[in-house]
């Protein structure tokens, strides 16, 4: 099929889409030409690389001859990778979320072709279900929506905008800024933590490590025992849910449900990052070695994976291979004993909750759910043996695990993302003295500096090639 026009892109996401029968424009101005000279339409499309839905809605949508048909008939039609444009992504996201309620990826965005929006949405599945119109249907009902009343469409965009306006010039505060503000965030934060399993909210559950940090610092302040023990208690949690890779070190994108245990597996650079920061500072608190094995593993996993040999940090992993979400980090008890053998695959099965039945449709996610000293005694050998062989089969289990497809990876170097990543690995040697991490920091400084700068001193935002 002859590519289209996103070929010429250098971003991972738009190329993924260079060879749809969609008459795809990356977002500029001949588009918007396009769609003023012929009154049509845009259709926006926003996501990124490693988003299980957005690749779900390609296959489904994008890639369907009859589908990219009525799209290029009726719209013009725009892809845009929300990391390298996350000034377009946040004004539509805001527009979305004020139409809807709620918001995510794919965004999917119907607008003049003056780029104000009136109609928008999430997924949309090709035929009507989960409770969703189908694609093709929306495709349809919104293109003669536009065209034969177009006084309510102009009546839709006047709410919107005003809305956007809204945002936009939320009022100042003159008072300055104290201590007091951290507790008063506390407060608030902590009417919406979830006292059972950690975190905020029921599910799905975002590691939201800027809200433990806020409580972390409170504590800093105040002492109150209870600030320290939402993070603790939050990221014990985290660290042995299915949402830690336990192979592989670094943490997938959110769990699906209130516990941590099945998780959207696409890895992100910056919430990686954050956790590791949040991480150590828990480990500088509290000397609990469980949070600084957990920030090295982090640093560990971002070292060996996501950098490049150039020093720049890369963006995210993908969260399917061949086809199938999380199929990279599923095993059942059979895998594990042909890598770790009879003796030892018992004891990391139980601990890891691998079973024949599986934890999520018939395959395991590794976890840990067991109090590891109980099973210490269930296996009637002591805790430090216990624990060296823990450590010896998710080495293994690891090595083997290199040898499946693994996931695709968004190489596009951010330079926000590498900031707080440098800031990570900084911290890393500021608690542990580890000189390496320290020399990883200073090496993606200087990738940044010598490839990520322009002219004037300024930085670009995405580099790629």
């Amino acid at each position: 099929m002859t590519p289209n026009r996103l070929a010429n892109e250098t971003s991972p996401y738009l190329l993924q889409h260079a060879h749809n029968p969609v008459d795809w424009y990356p977002w500029g101005e001949e588009a918007f030409a396009r769609a003023r000279d012929e009154d049509k339409p845009i259709f926006l499309s926003v996501g990124y690389s490693a988003c299980h839905w957005c690749h779900v809605m390609e296959h489904e949508s994008f890639e369907d001859e009859e589908t990219a048909a009525l799209m290029n008939k009726h719209y013009v039609n725009v892809k845009v990778d929300r990391e390298e444009r996350p000034d377009v992504d946040e004004i539509y996201m805001n527009a979305v979320q004020m139409m809807t309620q709620q918001g995510g990826w794919p965004m999917s965005v119907f607008m003049t072709p003056d780029g104000k929006p009136f109609y928008g949405g999430t997924y949309f599945p090709p035929d009507s279900r989960y409770g969703r119109p189908g694609f093709r249907q929306v495709l349809m009902s919104v293109a003669d929506f536009y065209k034969s009343k177009r006084s309510e469409v102009d009546r839709a965009i006047k709410g919107l905008m005003e809305g956007l306006d809204r945002i936009a010039k939320l009022p100042g505060n003159d008072a300055e800024l104290d201590e007091d503000l951290i507790s008063q965030a506390a407060s608030t934060l902590a009417q919406s933590f979830d006292d059972r399993d950690g975190g905020f909210g029921s599910q799905p559950k975002f590691p939201n490590s800027m809200s433990l940090e806020v409580f972390l610092r409170n504590y800093a302040h105040t002492g109150q025992p209870e600030d320290l023990y939402r993070v603790t208690m939050t990221l014990e949690r985290m660290a042995h849910g299915g949402v830690y890779d336990q192979l592989g070190g670094g943490f997938h994108r959110y769990s699906v449900d209130h516990k941590w245990l099945v998780p959207h597996f696409e890895k992100m650079l910056y919430d990686n990052a954050l956790l590791a920061k949040i991480y150590f500072q828990a480990y500088q608190v509290t000397q609990e070695g469980l949070f600084l094995r957990i920030g090295t593993e982090i640093l560990d996993y971002v070292t060996r994976e996501m950098t490049s040999e150039a020093g720049g940090f890369f963006s995210t992993q993908d969260a399917d291979t061949e086809g199938e979400e999380g199929l990279f980090y599923f095993w059942t008890p059979g895998e594990v004993t042909e890598v770790l053998g009879s003796e030892y695959a018992d004891v990391f099965c139980e601990a890891y909750d691998i079973h024949d039945i599986g934890n999520f449709e018939g395959k395991s996610i590794p976890n840990l759910p067991v109090d590891l000293d109980t099973l210490s005694a269930q296996f009637g050998m002591p805790r430090g043996e216990l624990d060296e062989i823990l450590k010896a089969g998710r080495e293994k289990l690891l090595a083997a695990r290199a040898g499946r497809v693994a996931p695709g990876k968004d190489e596009k170097v951010q330079v926000s993302w590498n900031g707080l990543m440098m800031t990570a690995f900084a911290l890393g040697y500021q608690v542990t003295g580890n000189r390496v991490w320290l020399d990883t920091a200073l090496s993606a400084s200087r990738f940044v500096m010598d490839h990520m700068t322009q002219s004037d001193g300024r930085l670009f935002h995405t580099y790629k090639d």
